[in-house]
């Protein structure tokens, strides 16, 4: 609001929406004003008329002053307001407002990829249904490094997914952060696909969603605020490659492993357990399910691809012709990994036989853990003897 008169100048500026980190106090408008001196009640020796034409003239001046001196401070209000406010990937999108896209999930979790502790039954190896969202940079759904959510903690570890989209529709009725929730059918084994569609907005262009690995304690694959906009225009097709996550509510080390609550609750990160990152070879521990020495990083377990589906002349998106349907067969393309064969210790020495007054042999043995897969190391000897004195002899 902006007003003035000769007699006073008075200026008030209006600063929102709140701010948690500006600095201003947005509950009430701030006011600037700047008031001239008033005429004096005795103008001395001067003409009435003479004295009012300089004073008018001194006012307008000041009137110059102030305004300029107003409209500073208000430009140097307006532009650290600005500099506080958070910038998301999604501030800078002027495609237009509407674009749906095909997105396929693709698992590569086999056994040739992924022979360790391979689930064959009980349940085997599969994938739950995939949940998702389109939203802008003011909502996550989850992130790596931060605590997971009550909803992302039921979803992680038993696939129950009614928490999880409760927190995206509080999230979308309470700050508008969300556009819309999508959701695809499970995958009834480790390979396979399948697919849904999404619709993203030039205010909500991004895309976050999750798929649990199942069985296991609560890793899940997913992304993370996957931005579909770049300037002027949408992406017309992106593959991402997936990597395990652990949400760090759950401590087993294993796929079929028990539940065992982790307390405190670790943090959401890359392949973690107890806040530290699965790789190939960490944690070095040979239970591990994703323990790979020979490797130097693991082979994605799955992949997503999102396409963005076509118009036609009346506005109708087209169906992507070369879309693959979903399926449960086994893809041939995926990298063998190669599994060594893993032993156990040597259990202790048997009793040494052998004829008195002669040297006797003596035996231990030990047992597979693991067995080679992939041209894997294969199995050293099992069994081990020795020269020693025989016992009970006189």
């Amino acid at each position: 609001m902006f007003s003035a008169n000769l007699e006073s100048l008075k200026i008030t500026i209006i600063v929102g929406p709140k701010g948690p980190s500006s600095g201003i106090n947005t509950n009430t408008p701030t006011v600037f004003s700047c008031r001239p001196t008033q005429l004096p009640a005795k103008a001395g020796a001067l003409p009435l008329p003479v004295l009012q034409r300089k004073y008018l003239g001194m006012e307008n001046l000041m009137f110059v002053y102030c305004s300029c001196k107003v409209i500073w401070t208000l430009l140097v209000t307006i532009l650290g307001y600005a500099s506080s406010l958070p910038l998301g990937d999604d501030s800078i999108c002027t495609a237009e407002e509407l674009a749906k896209y095909s997105i396929i999930f693709t698992g590569k979790w086999s056994q040739t990829a992924f022979p360790k502790q391979y689930p064959l039954y009980r349940p085997p190896a599969q994938w739950s249904s995939m949940l998702g969202v389109t939203h802008s940079s003011d909502y996550s759904m989850w992130k790596k490094n931060e605590y997971a959510s009550n909803g992302v903690r039921d979803f992680a570890e038993k696939g129950e997914a009614w928490v999880l989209m409760k927190e995206i529709e509080e999230a979308g009725e309470k700050i508008q952060s969300v556009h819309g929730i999508f959701s695809a059918p499970a995958i009834s084994s480790g390979t396979g696909q399948t697919s849904t569609e999404l619709q993203v907005h030039s205010r909500h262009p991004l895309v976050s969603f999750v798929v649990r690995i199942v069985p296991s304690p609560d890793w899940f694959v997913g992304i993370d605020s996957l931005n579909l906009c770049e300037g002027d225009h949408w992406m017309e097709e992106i593959s991402v490659d997936l990597y395990p996550y652990d949400a760090g509510t759950d401590s087993g080390f294993t796929f079929s492993s028990p539940n065992f609550a982790t307390i405190p609750q670790d943090t959401v990160t890359e392949g973690s357990l107890f806040i530290s990152q699965i790789t190939c070879s960490s944690p070095s521990h040979p239970a591990n399910s994703f323990y790979y020495p020979k490797l130097k990083i693991l082979p994605p377990i799955a992949q997503v691809t999102m396409v963005k589906l076509k118009k036609n002349q009346l506005g109708f998106p087209i169906p992507h012709l070369n879309q693959p349907a979903k399926s449960n067969e086994i893809l041939d393309t995926f990298s063998e990994t190669p599994l060594d064969c893993e032993v156990s210790q040597w259990s202790s020495w048997g009793l040494c036989r052998g004829p008195c007054r002669k040297m006797g042999t003596k035996i231990r043995t030990r047992f597979v853990v693991l067995h080679p897969a992939n041209d894997g190391t294969p199995c050293p000897s099992l069994e081990e003897e020795t020269e020693c004195e025989p016992d009970n002899c006189v």
